[in-house]
């Protein structure tokens, strides 16, 4: 094995400092907006994880020096997947965190060549060194005294460029699906939330009376189609919501969208089943799942939406929108899912942005039962929520723009899936030195 040939050191005599972030109470320190805080739930294998992450205040984040983070760290998961670790990447300049070691790796080592030292070849190290009686950790000491056969810097480097390359792309996947995410709930809120378009052509045919639709439309709505813009109306008229969109018809979620529609999923059958703790709470796809026995619990099929009732769950944002069954499959989960579909026209994306919109969220926290930290809304508390239907002529643009979305994000997934498959391959023989390398004509080290 090469690695008999590189120097064997200790991660504390290499790095510049290894410490571990905050440990105290956080609860009342956690804003909306503000400094990001890493909890060891936001540590993955190799990435970062902005799901249910929470914010502090700069001012508290200033209190907390020792545990600020900057691009380039490591962080090591203490609990849970203890030894799990990342990279702060440079998209996150500033940061703070808990319950994990922080390794500031210096000149000496390059920062992903150690995470892939670490997820790969420290797991016994890890193991080896859990402390705790009730729930295991593993300490920055245990972390400090981590033997490492380390290569040359330069070596170093061209194994995490050569690993790196294939991160950078899944990471650029995870980029392309939260933008395309953002836009279409950006694009739901404007059309159907905050009728946008029909308050633009609205002002503009009380300037132009005369103007003809065609005229209205591309005055007030440029950057549509004029296909797109002429369908919107230029009027509003009374309804039991207030004032909607003319031509427009308000009525409540049952009315549009069924909830809990009846699945059928014979007891024993073994069926892919979604975890809670695999429900997304920032982003629509469910990227992990596995077959098992069903037994009780929620169905479901694919286009439909999943959210969940439950507290913290709901408050979270747990909602999914299920694109991975295999078709004619049905797939089972908790008992703490509501189940959304919509109904004709409404294509199946509506209900999923719809599940997304903070009003929506807010009805279901707000209708929550139970006592202390069993809390759950029922689903029946949709029946007095309001929601106004567009024409079918609206919503099918919706539809086909949300739908190529969701096929170019599962796409990338897929893709990612292809790329985490052949690191995870490579990785092992960079990391033994098995794999000969150049390093005369190497990239410029990254950290």
């Amino acid at each position: 094995m090469k690695t008999a040939s590189w120097d064997i050191v200790q991660l504390g005599d290499v790095a510049d400092d290894v410490t571990v972030g905050y440990v105290g109470p956080m609860a009342t320190e956690y804003v909306p907006f503000g400094i990001p805080f890493l909890r060891s739930k936001n540590v993955l294998q190799y990435h970062i994880s902005y799901e249910d992450i929470r914010y502090i205040s700069p001012e508290f984040h200033e209190r907390l020096k020792k545990s600020s983070l900057t691009p380039g760290d490591v962080v090591i998961v203490r609990t849970g997947k203890p030894g799990t670790t990342a990279v702060i990447p440079e998209s996150l300049p500033i940061a703070n965190c808990s319950d994990v070691v922080i390794v500031r790796p210096g000149s000496k080592v390059n920062s992903r060549f150690l995470a892939y030292y670490f997820n790969v070849v420290a797991t016994h190290h890890v193991d080896s060194h859990l402390v705790g009686a009730v729930q295991q950790h593993f300490n920055v000491e245990s972390a400090r005294k981590l033997q490492i056969p380390l290569p040359p810097r330069r070596e170093q480097d061209r194994i995490a460029h050569i690993a790196g390359d294939l991160d950078d792309k899944i990471e650029l996947n995870r980029r392309m699906n939260d933008t395309l995410e953002a836009m279409a709930r950006a694009l739901f809120q404007s059309w159907f939330i905050d009728f946008d378009p029909v308050h633009a052509k609205a002002a503009v045919r009380r300037d132009r009376p005369k103007w003809t639709n065609s005229q209205v439309s591309r005055s007030a709505l440029p950057d549509l189609t004029p296909e797109i813009a002429e369908l919107f109306p230029d009027s509003f008229e009374d309804s039991a919501l207030g004032p909607i969109p003319a031509g427009w018809r308000a009525t409540s979620v049952p009315e549009a969208i069924e909830v809990n529609p009846l699945r059928s999923l014979r007891k024993g059958a073994v069926a892919p089943y979604l975890e809670m703790s695999n429900m997304p709470t920032r982003s629509a796809r469910a990227t992990a799942w596995e077959d098992r026995p069903f037994g009780s619990g929620t169905k479901f099929i694919n286009g439909d939406t999943l959210v969940a009732r439950i507290t913290p769950c709901l408050e979270n944002g747990k909602t999914a929108y299920v694109d991975f069954l295999q078709d004619g499959r049905v797939g089972a989960g908790s008992t703490e899912y509501i189940v959304l579909r919509p109904k004709p026209p409404l294509p199946t994306t509506f209900a999923y942005y719809l599940a997304r919109n903070e009003d929506f969220r807010q009805h279901l926290i707000t209708n929550m039962t139970g006592t202390s930290g069993r809390q759950r809304a029922p689903a029946d508390c949709l029946n007095s929520y309001g929601l106004v239907v567009p024409p079918e002529n609206i919503v099918v643009h919706f539809g086909v723009f949300t739908q190529r979305g969701f096929e170019q994000m599962k796409a990338n997934d897929e893709k990612s899936r292809e790329l985490a498959a052949a690191r995870d391959a490579l990785l092992p023989r960079l990391l033994s030195g098995e794999l000969p390398i150049s390093v005369s004509h190497s990239p410029e080290g990254r950290p």
